[in-house]
């Protein structure tokens, strides 16, 4: 794919990235001499480049495509909708499909959530939950509470709000001057690395706690709004789940300071992790919810403000309006491919899958590479799962940034015959060091299909780890076992 790294200079004094076609591209990408390989058609769990190369998207993209791509039904749902109407202005008009997705959504969580926005993307989300929980307090009379708590490593958005709630320095770095200084962090629950050696599950959960108490009493409790996490870390960090009770305790602390408590369930939710929600299985509920990538798997841009009928209430006792919105909010053709997806999902008893086939690619990581010299941590749950890698086993040394581990993971597995897509996490350790790749299939994936992805992923970084730099992995004598599953 080295027709990728040409340039092309198009008569105007300009130069722009040449695609597989050598044609120029007119889209900044994020590396602007390297334009993303062209997807010309995808169906299932298989994406095909203009150059012909096939893909298996291990991935979805970031945890998105959550039924696959291309479903007919979905095609339907999206088509009728366009044939009443396309769009509509949200803060004048209200549209059915909107209004059914967010009905359902809401009922999916048991009452313990009264009402929804619906938005564009997962940062919108984070960026309307921050403004939420201003005017919440605003409302309740106590504008001082401005001061949100978030976790160390975290990543929720790229907008100006939510990259400031998102402790990831590499990102943060040249934007540092316009991001909010009402922000602070305390340490992420990370049973691989921040567990000490002798502290048992509940000691480990008992300091974290301990840390965030501080945290309040330093800040001052009356001027923090909320503290901020992500219910099952996404691409910052890899697919960390908390430890038993660190939900629960997390809800207690908020609650005796009077903050709110704001889940992130941009990458985790609806469905993701095994339940629809990832609190679910954490017996703790928030006050205010985001969710964006599961919810309509990549049919639309669809994410999602869930709130408690806490929040309603102050709002309705306060100025009876949430002074916000965007133009192409709850965008009604959007909605529709959303709530489709989301019906499909139920009445093919999809989580059950998840959770049945999460097992599997769990089991199936754990056999093909925890024996691998640079394999240091494999963690998550349902079809969320990272591989994190390290110079050092013994250790946990990660590798120097400069060696771009988990991105030549990711180009390695384009660029073989039979390709597959794996995606990409940098700054796993400190937010500069530390590398790992997530693997997140659709929900109604294949016994067949997740031995497929796990055969390809150790070949992939067997055939990186065989490089000479890499010395270790060769002294150890490991070579790559086959996949051997049990249903």
């Amino acid at each position: 794919m080295a027709s990728l790294f040409a340039t092309t200079n198009n008569g105007d004094g300009h130069t722009n990235g040449a695609d597989d076609s050598g044609n120029p591209t007119y889209i900044l990408y994020p590396n602007i001499q390297r334009p993303n390989p062209k997807v010309v058609s995808a169906k299932g769990l298989y994406l095909t480049l203009e150059n012909g190369q096939v893909i298996l998207d291990g991935t979805g993209g970031p945890a998105v495509a959550c039924i696959g791509h291309g479903n007919v039904e979905v095609q339907k749902a999206v088509m009728e909708q366009m044939e009443k109407f396309s769009y509509v202005h949200p803060l004048s008009y209200a549209n059915a499909s909107a209004e059914a997705l967010a009905r359902w959504v809401v009922t999916s969580t048991g009452g313990v959530m009264a009402k929804a926005t619906i938005m564009g993307s997962g940062s919108e989300a984070v960026e309307a939950a921050m403004k939420l929980t201003r005017q919440y307090f605003v409302d309740k009379n106590q504008p001082e509470r401005i001061h949100f708590i978030a976790r160390k490593g975290a990543f929720h958005g790229t907008t100006l709000g939510s990259l400031s709630l998102s402790e990831k320095l590499g990102l943060r770095s040249p934007f540092q001057p316009l991001l909010i200084n009402h922000v602070s962090w305390v340490s992420t629950p990370n049973m691989y690395r921040g567990k000490l050696s002798g502290e048992s599950t509940e000691e480990y959960v008992t300091r974290l706690v301990e840390e965030i108490r501080e945290e309040f009493q330093r800040v001052g409790p009356s001027k923090v709004g909320a503290f901020v996490a992500e219910t099952v870390t996404g691409s910052s960090l890899g697919c960390l789940v908390a430890p038993p009770g660190y939900f629960k305790a997390v809800r207690s602390v908020c609650d005796e300071f009077g903050a709110l408590l704001i889940l992130d369930e941009v990458m985790c939710g609806m469905g993701r992790t095994g339940s629809t929600h990832a609190w679910q299985q954490e017996g703790a509920a928030p006050d205010i919810q985001t969710l964006a990538k599961s919810l309509a798997g990549g049919y639309g841009p669809v994410s999602m403000l869930l709130m408690n009928q806490k929040i309603v209430d102050a709002l309705v006792a306060g100025g009876g309006y949430f002074n916000h919105g965007h133009t192409h909010g709850s965008h009604a053709v959007a909605c529709a491919g959303a709530l489709q997806v989301q019906k499909i999902i139920l009445r093919d008893r999809l989580l059950e899958n998840v959770n049945l086939m999460g097992k599997r690619l769990e089991l199936a990581l754990q056999s093909a590479l925890r024996d691998h010299p640079h394999i240091g941590d494999i963690r998550g749950r349902g079809l969320f799962w990272a591989v994190e890698f390290v110079e050092d086993k013994e250790t946990r040394k990660p590798f120097p940034a400069n060696l771009g581990i988990s991105r030549r993971i990711q180009q390695a597995g384009l660029n073989r015959p039979q390709g597959i897509s794996l995606y990409p996490g940098s700054g796993t350790v400190d937010g500069y060091v530390g590398d790992h790749v997530l693997i997140s299939p659709p929900f109604n994936i294949t016994p067949e299909e997740i031995d497929t992805i796990v055969l390809l992923l150790t070949q992939v970084i067997d055939d990186v780890f065989q490089a000479a730099e890499f010395p270790k992995m060769k002294a150890s004598g490991w070579a790559m076992k086959l996949v051997e599953t049990k249903s």
